[in-house]
C-alpha cells in the first residue's frame, strides 16, 4: 500500500514576511527593544514638531536651509508612516483611521512646501495626532496607566496644539496685509491674548473676518481652558473595564460597577 498524500503543513511565506514581523513587534510588541525603539520615534516625532513650530521664523531666515530641512522631515515622516502602514495587519482599515489621513495631509504640506506652505500651519496637528494615538499611550502610557493623567495630557495637548494653529493661521492670513501684525512673534501674542480674553487692544485684526477670527478664538480657547481645568479637578479614576457591562472607568476603592453592579477586583499596589 503506498502511503497516502499528507498535505505541505508548512505554507509558503508571503514575500516580505520577516520585514513585516520585525515591524510589528517593532510598533506593537512589549519587549525592552521595541519598547526603546518607540522611545526613540517619539522622541525624533517631537523634534519634527518643534521644526513645525518653528518653521516660520526658519523660512524669513533662509529659504535653502528651510527646503532642506523641509524634505529632510518629509522624507522621515514617510518612512515612518509606510513601516506603521506595512507593520498593520490590514492597510483598509488603517487608512480608515482620520489620524492617518492628518498625518498624510502634513505629509503633503512637506512635499510640496512652495504650493502648500499656506496650510503649513496645520503641521502643528502632528503634535495632536502623535498624543492621541495608539502608539503614543502604548509607549509612554505603560508607565503612567493612569486615567486622570491621560486627560490632563490630552487637554493640554489640545490647548498648545489650538494656540500654534491659530498663530500660524493669523500669521499666514494678516502678515503683511496689516501693520499690527509684522512677524510671527506678534500673531502668537494677538492669539494669546485673544484666548485669554486679555483684550490689551494694541493689535486688531481689521475688518469683520478679522472679528470673526477673534470671536473663534476666544471661544475656542476659552472651551480648552475649560476642559483643561475639569480634568484636573475631577475626582481621580482608574481604568479597569467591566467584565459585564464594560464600563471603563471606577473609583479607585471601587468593589461593585456603579453601571450594572458588577463585583470589581481593581489591583492595588497597596494592598
Amino acid at each position: 500500500m503506498t502511503a497516502p498524500d499528507t498535505p505541505d503543513t508548512q505554507a509558503p511565506k508571503p514575500e516580505g514576511w520577516r520585514l513585516r514581523a520585525r515591524l510589528r513587534a517593532l510598533y506593537h510588541g512589549s519587549s525592552r527593544t521595541a519598547v526603546r525603539f518607540r522611545f526613540s520615534v517619539l522622541v525624533v516625532d517631537l523634534l519634527i514638531v518643534a521644526f513645525f513650530i518653528a518653521a516660520p521664523l526658519l523660512k524669513s531666515e533662509g529659504r535653502l536651509i528651510f527646503y532642506v530641512l523641509d524634505y529632510v522631515v518629509a522624507a522621515i515622516l514617510a518612512v515612518d508612516l509606510a513601516a506603521r502602514a506595512y507593520a498593520y495587519s490590514n492597510i483598509r482599515d488603517w487608512l480608515k483611521k482620520p489620524i492617518v489621513w492628518m498625518d498624510l495631509f502634513i505629509l503633503a504640506t512637506l512635499l510640496f512646501p512652495a504650493w502648500l506652505f499656506n496650510l503649513g500651519f496645520l503641521r502643528v496637528l502632528r503634535l495632536w495626532t502623535l498624543v492621541n494615538s495608539e502608539f503614543f499611550w502604548r509607549t509612554v502610557g505603560r508607565r503612567y496607566d493612569d486615567t486622570r493623567i491621560e486627560d490632563q495630557v490630552k487637554a493640554l495637548t489640545a490647548l498648545v496644539t489650538f494656540v500654534f494653529v491659530a498663530t500660524g493661521f493669523v500669521y499666514t492670513s494678516f502678515v503683511g496685509t496689516y501693520e499690527g501684525i509684522t512677524g510671527y512673534i506678534d500673531a502668537l501674542y494677538f492669539t494669546v491674548t485673544s484666548l485669554t480674553t486679555t483684550g490689551y487692544g494694541d493689535i486688531l485684526l481689521p475688518g469683520n473676518w478679522g472679528r470673526i477670527v477673534s470671536i473663534i478664538i476666544m471661544l475656542t480657547g476659552v472651551t480648552l481652558f475649560v476642559r483643561l481645568g475639569q480634568t484636573l479637578l475631577r475626582p481621580h479614576k482608574v481604568r479597569h473595564p467591566c467584565d459585564v457591562c464594560g464600563l471603563q472607568v471606577h473609583d479607585p476603592d471601587a468593589v461593585h460597577c456603579k453601571a450594572c453592579g458588577n463585583i470589581l477586583c481593581i489591583p492595588d499596589e497597596g494592598r
